[in-house]
């Protein structure tokens, strides 16, 4: 059986968002889980004052154990790549890669919330406390996260749920170096950038991960799937070049690189 993917999504998301990437990888022989982590989409129902950093990670950790996958190549979209990031130290022996997908990155022992300006901060946390006493904050809206298609953004904003405020102002247990020793694909969407990640594309250097870019925006997985799936699959496969057999690989099943 081929190598499993695990594909964590992003702030106000939640597994539903993997739709049209998720069959693309199964087609292509490998197994993939999406799941939605505690206090988002689905199980929106589930936020309480208690969901922090640390439940998301138990999230993942334990679906991985429970399904005993190894060999996993763990994606993390967004504010996913800090999940992943952590994942990734619990049990590093389970897994074969990590990608990050526009992901955001901050240092060891730094709350998310240190990867955006000042005044982002200060209007996620006064929307929290207007619209649930400082639990969660409103959605922003699809089109914030550079999709441009109507259909695209009424699918998305009929699925966005609050994210949990403790998530970005607490830390993730993360320690240095970032990975665990594990190798590293970063991939960059840049029609449109997306600001809020800016702030991990020095972190990404100085860690010496593999670098890509696809052009498109920032939930990439929605606004090309094929084009995603495409650039998991060369992560997985092989991360270190652009071998031709790799390009014929992933361009015979979607038809371009």
């Amino acid at each position: 059986m081929a190598d499993p993917f695990v594909l964590v999504h992003g702030a106000n998301h939640g597994g539903w968002c993997w739709a049209r990437v998720a069959p693309r990888l199964r087609a292509a022989g490998h197994d993939v889980f999406t799941p939605t982590l505690t206090g988002f989409g689905e199980r929106a129902h589930l936020l309480t004052p208690d969901v922090g950093p640390e439940t998301l990670v138990q999230d993942v950790v334990r679906m991985i154990e429970w399904e005993e996958l190894s060999g996993v190549v763990l994606v993390g979209h967004s504010f996913g790549a800090l999940v992943a990031l952590a994942v990734a130290e619990r049990v590093p022996d389970r897994l074969r890669r990590i990608v990050l997908l526009d992901g955001l990155v901050v240092e060891p022992g730094a709350p998310a919330f240190d990867a955006l300006p000042p005044a982002a901060v200060q209007a996620r946390t006064a929307a929290a406390e207007a619209a649930s006493g400082g639990l969660a904050y409103p959605p922003p809206g699809a089109a914030a996260f550079g999709l441009t298609d109507p259909d695209d953004i009424a699918w998305v904003d009929r699925r966005l749920t609050p994210q949990p405020l403790r998530t970005y102002a607490e830390p993730f247990p993360l320690h240095a170096p970032l990975g665990a020793g594990l190798p590293v694909t970063y991939v960059c969407c840049t029609d449109p950038a997306y600001p809020a990640v800016h702030t991990a594309h020095p972190i990404v250097r100085r860690e010496g991960w593999e670098w890509r870019e696809l052009a498109t925006g920032h939930d990439a997985m929605i606004s090309a799937p094929e084009a995603t799936a495409a650039e998991l699959l060369r992560a997985r496969i092989d991360p270190s070049a652009d071998d031709p057999a790799v390009e014929s690989r992933y361009s015979d099943l979607y038809g371009h690189a």
